[in-house]
């Protein structure tokens, strides 16, 4: 059976299949501080209103990634993605023709979101059933799209919107119907490997016997996951280093222009950004190898810590605001490796699909809180030393909660 898939559909296709998903996803997601200066210029609306659109999409996003988990363990994730791909493009293109705040919420916060969350998770959880022999690498590679699509969408966005006779309308227009088309196209040929498949030349390690040997284990279900304290404590960490890091990517380029930066340098921040956040979500999975993940984990946490701070320090000059963004970058992009490798190795990938699907709920809470909070904190204060400030905090937080917990006991067959 295994040799039959691989004549049919190369293992690595699935790989391609996740980063061209997860870059409609990241275009979606990780370029909308292009939009802050565009919106307040024509409308008047403060960052806090125009930071509300990110945070409903966040959420949306988010809390649709468990039931899209479910419904693809149940149906596959080919209808899911492709459904999620015609959502999406729609939502995207009808926010080009919205005359009021309401209305950016619903296309863009609502129907964006919507679609974005379901197409997210099923080529996450279906990558590594086809690299049983190098999961970490499998899902890194899966998400590396999300920070691609932003380094793209960056400059992009920023273009369109500088070009005679364009804009910001166009950018939604024309990007939405490419994204509508790249998730179309992901999810049309994206399928699960068959029961029992394994790579040629590969072979599960064998159970150890004999008297001493330990006891056979399985997989926790999805109910006995949601029983344990840390998986929560995982969920409450995920949101910390969610929350610092989707405040400053929905704020970064609203940041640099309020430094005095110009339009495409600030958007070369973006850019940078969003090339670390790439680039992270596969080499995240070698540093592991060397240090453990619960090293790893905290180390990133910490130095997110640290770049809270001295963003504000750096920020005012380009290569500084670059160089901090990269490191921002870097640590928020390798969450994603980081998370559903670890929730694997805790819980199994029986229920991986549910199992990550509800812990990336914590991600679209933070998306919605982080933005609107840093929004919010920028008017009221009129500066970004407090939004900054309180995302330094949560990352301390989720530093300690990673170094400090352990995976659970497995459970016996």
């Amino acid at each position: 059976m295994a040799e039959e898939v691989k004549a049919t559909q190369p293992r690595w296709v699935p790989l391609l299949l996740g980063l061209l998903s997860s870059t409609t996803c990241g275009a979606l997601l990780y370029a909308w501080s292009v939009f802050i200066k565009p919106l307040n210029a024509e409308f008047g609306w403060s960052r806090a209103e125009i930071a509300m659109a990110f945070a409903i999409c966040c959420l949306i996003f988010g809390l649709m990634t468990f039931p899209a988990g479910r419904i693809s363990d149940k149906y596959g994730p080919r209808p899911v993605v492709m459904a999620g791909g015609i959502i999406l493009g729609i939502g995207f293109v009808l926010s080009g023709f919205i005359q009021a705040k309401w209305q950016l919420y619903i296309t863009y916060g609502l129907i964006a979101g919507f679609g974005g969350g379901i197409i997210y998770l099923p080529p996450i959880a279906t990558a590594p059933k086809w690299w049983p022999d190098r999961r970490a690498l499998a899902t890194g590679f899966a998400v590396v799209g999300l920070g691609l699509g932003s380094f793209i969408m960056g400059p992009l966005a920023t273009y369109i919107i500088q070009a005679p006779g364009l804009g910001w309308r166009y950018v939604f227009i024309y990007c939405g119907i490419g994204m509508g088309l790249m998730a179309l196209i992901s999810g049309a040929f994206l399928k699960v490997p068959p029961a029992g498949y394994k790579p040629p030349g590969w072979s599960p390690p064998a159970p150890a016997t004999g008297a001493g040997a330990p006891k056979a284990t399985r997989d926790f279900t999805h109910e006995e996951t949601t029983k344990d304290a840390k998986f929560w404590l995982l969920y409450l960490a995920y949101f910390c280093g969610a929350f610092a890091g989707l405040m400053v990517i929905g704020h970064l380029a609203g940041f640099g222009r309020d430094q005095g930066l110009t339009a495409m340098a600030a958007a070369g921040a973006v850019s940078s950004l969003a090339f670390s956040n790439a680039a992270t979500r596969i080499l995240s999975g070698w540093f592991v190898d060397i240090v453990g993940v619960r090293i790893y984990f905290a180390v990133t946490f910490a130095l997110q810590t640290a770049a809270m701070v001295a963003i504000f320090q750096l920020g005012g000059s380009v290569y500084g605001l670059a160089a901090i963004a990269i490191l921002i970058g870097w640590n928020y992009g390798a969450m994603f490796t980081l998370f559903p490798a670890t929730c694997l190795q805790f819980y199994g990938p029986t229920a991986q699909g549910s199992n990550y699907g509800l812990l990336f709920t914590a991600w679209g809470l933070a998306g919605f809180a982080g933005p609107w909070i840093g929004g919010y904190l920028k008017d009221m204060t009129g500066s970004y030393y407090m939004p900054f400030l309180c995302a330094a905090g949560l990352c301390a937080l989720g530093t300690i909660i990673l170094f400090t917990t352990k995976p659970p006991a497995k459970k016996n067959v």
